[in-house]
């Protein structure tokens, strides 16, 4: 998938199936995410473009999981649909723009 089909993702609202290589565990994971964004995270002195995206199948709990394109192996829209209001809990300043209502 390429980053303009990933940003149309985004549009679209569509879960995406994702997988990286995690250098937490040492090998490859897929994980179903909603795409959020793409750009530099503005954590920290890294300003490289990152995939940014929710995670619903963490180990531990549904996070924001943000991944340079080195570590991308795959990502593959669904058929499934996602509503912001499922993660977003806090007034977005998102680098893409998009049209998600009071989400945007």
């Amino acid at each position: 998938m390429s980053k303009e089909s990933f940003i149309q993702s985004i549009h679209d609202k569509i879960k995406v199936s994702l997988t990286f290589y995690s250098k937490e565990d040492g090998r490859s994971l897929t994980r179903l995410c909603a795409p959020m964004d793409f750009g530099p995270s503005g954590r920290g002195s890294d300003t490289s473009d990152k995939f940014h995206f929710w995670d619903y199948e963490s180990d531990v709990k549904p996070h924001p999981l943000s991944l340079p394109p080195s570590q991308i192996i795959s990502i593959v829209p669904t058929d499934n649909s996602f509503d912001p209001s499922e993660f977003v809990t806090w007034q977005p300043n998102w680098l893409v723009s998009r049209d998600w209502g009071r989400f945007s």
